[in-house]
């Protein structure tokens, strides 16, 4: 089954190496968009605005142009 972000950006015709591509332009690090593009944030529990997965999840939305909370898990 894909990540929600691997179904977002499938919906805008952006691969693997542009979304990781993007998010080194926004300061992300390599492993992390990897991590985010399989899902692996999506176990999380809780966020804090000053949490850094926050913050990567918001470069992430921004790259597929969608707001954050259509990223985090249910």
């Amino acid at each position: 089954m894909d990540s929600v972000v691997q179904q977002l950006a499938e919906k805008i015709n952006m691969s693997f190496d542009e979304f990781v591509g993007e998010m080194r332009k926004r300061g992300c690090s390599e492993p992390t968009a990897i991590k985010i593009w399989r899902g692996e944030y999506e176990n999380f529990n809780s966020f804090s605005d000053n949490d850094m997965s926050l913050s990567n999840l918001r470069k992430a939305a921004d790259v597929l142009k969608v707001g954050t909370g259509r990223l985090l898990p249910k």
